[in-house]
């Protein structure tokens, strides 16, 4: 497996694969790999002959008050759990690699609509950070798919879009939410939780099975959905950013004709943001 962290080095081995005929998926990262992570890896190399993952801590999606300096970064635990995976190539650049003219410089993306609720709406500019980052990630490695978490959902519906508006030719593929045992979604972020709070994280997934559960039984009264999940978790003492029913295709509002809907959550728990949806076809 091949580290490479320039622009040439990262180019170099690309022509290599092309004249091979390869094609190549991109797994885009933050790092501090967990099971989550590695799963997609395996998505991907259903894909393509070769898989790049990205590990970069971007840090235009980090408002001014949010954990940018303080997110866990460890390359090389990262490194080493990647060789026991299927990955070819670790693209591991700095920020002057990825923003050749300065963060103050720096192009931005915006995708509309899809971005102005729920996480966009409660970290302001954070998805036009994402976008931004992808589509460089995009550039330089040009993959032929690229491979995304079903946990940040909105924001690879937001990658979506943008790759479609842009006329990008790559298959955008979301890999399914892995999962502790208890069924608290993986994140690098669960390591803020204190064990107590760890104890009592995985009743997130537990309400937002419920509401699923309620949704195909035949309840259509999606507020009063809402409102209830929101008191069961608040009165178990997580701090309720959004709990909302939306149409899984676009996250505008159903009505009672919509056939897929996706429930979206975020909250907080002490130190740690928990982020978690389920997809509901009824």
């Amino acid at each position: 497996m091949t580290v490479a962290t320039t622009k040439q080095e990262l180019k170099e081995k690309l022509i290599e694969w092309r004249q091979q005929d390869h094609h190549v998926a991109l797994v885009p990262t933050m790092g501090n790999l967990h099971a989550g992570h590695l799963s997609l890896v395996e998505l991907a190399r259903e894909s393509a002959e070769k898989v790049v993952i990205s590990i970069f801590v971007n840090p235009t999606q980090f408002g001014k008050d949010e954990d940018f300096d303080e997110y866990p970064r460890n390359l090389k635990l990262d490194i080493q759990r990647l060789k026991e995976s299927t990955a070819d190539l670790i693209f591991a650049p700095n920020v002057e690699t990825m923003y050749p003219l300065g963060l103050e410089n720096a192009t931005s993306i915006l995708v509309p609509k899809i971005t102005e609720n729920f996480c966009g709406a409660s970290r302001p500019g954070h998805f036009d950070g994402v976008t931004s980052v992808v589509a460089r990630l995009f550039t330089l490695v040009q993959p032929d798919a690229a491979i995304f978490g079903q946990k940040d959902y909105q924001q690879q519906l937001a990658i979506r879009h943008m790759s479609l508006d842009l006329n990008l030719p790559i298959k955008i593929i979301t890999g399914k939410t892995m999962r502790e045992d208890d069924g608290l979604a993986m994140s690098s972020r669960n390591q803020y939780l204190s064990d107590d709070e760890r104890v009592n994280a995985p009743m997130l997934y537990e309400v937002l099975s419920d509401t699923a559960e309620r949704l195909q039984s035949g309840c259509r009264d999606y507020k009063e959905q809402e409102s209830r999940s929101i008191k069961v978790l608040s009165d178990a003492g997580f701090s309720v950013e959004y709990f909302s029913i939306r149409r899984a295709q676009n996250l505008k509002a159903p009505d009672r004709d919509c056939d897929e809907l996706v429930v979206l959550v975020a909250v907080k728990l002490g130190n740690a943001r928990l982020i978690d949806n389920v997809v509901v076809t009824i």
